[in-house]
């Protein structure tokens, strides 16, 4: 990955997706083969690495803004360095007015923007991002895809984006990676031509999107023919 991109996994439920974050994260190690973070080993979890999961795994005794700031403060970052940052997060993933909620005050998608904004804070070189709006109903979904969009744009992070959709995988990435079922190999690697900024209007409406996504269906079915993709859209 270049610094900056933002590339998506794409791929069957079982194909190793998720373990690609895992050796990143460096969560697990590699039983055989490289992989390399920066041209070295993967380093112990730690903050140049956020992760967001499926779901948003928040301390339900803590405010909004203390899941937030949790690892800063946990790491004695001073309150002035985390502060402005933690406060220009609660802006970008529309959280304003919303700092001093619990947890179970707050919607599913507002939960996941708060998860994000955790995983954010701490300025990582790489933002793993574990299926975050697999959970979430169709319209969310979409206003959390242009939320993340809108976020990275701001920022300039780079996201390794893991997903089974394959129009959620057009829509937020600079490259597509196609993986096939177990054993998950790269069936496909998909420059993605769309510019940005991107709203998912214009790409339903650009008959690239619609060839694109044909040609990832054929990556997934294999010479064999046999369907191996998750849900093919997003709404």
């Amino acid at each position: 990955m270049r610094e900056g991109e933002f590339v998506c996994l794409l791929g069957p439920s079982g194909c190793g997706k998720s373990s690609v974050l895992d050796l990143l994260g460096g969560f697990e190690a590699a039983t055989d083969g490289r992989v390399a973070v920066d041209g070295g080993p993967v380093p112990p979890p730690g903050p140049d690495r956020g992760i967001v999961f499926q779901e948003p795994l928040l301390f339900p005794w803590l405010t909004v803004r203390d899941n937030i700031t949790f690892a800063p403060r946990l790491a004695g970052v001073p309150a002035s360095v985390y502060g402005p940052r933690a406060a220009r997060l609660v802006e970008l993933m529309g959280l304003s007015g919303f700092e001093n909620h619990a947890p179970y005050e707050l919607s599913g998608g507002m939960r996941q923007r708060v998860a994000i904004a955790r995983a954010w804070i701490s300025e990582p070189r790489l933002l793993l991002m574990d299926e975050p709006f697999g959970a979430l109903d169709a319209q969310t979904r979409l206003s959390m895809q242009e939320l993340l969009l809108d976020a990275r744009e701001a920022t300039g992070a780079t996201v390794l984006f893991v997903t089974h959709d394959i129009e959620e995988a057009l829509f937020l990435a600079d490259r597509v990676l196609v993986l096939t079922a177990r054993p998950g190999r790269v069936a496909a690697e998909i420059p993605v031509p769309f510019g940005r900024p991107r709203r998912y209007e214009s790409l339903l409406a650009d008959p690239r999107f619609g060839a694109l996504k044909r040609g990832i269906v054929a990556s997934l079915r294999g010479p064999a023919g046999t369907a191996a993709a998750g849900p093919a859209h997003s709404a």
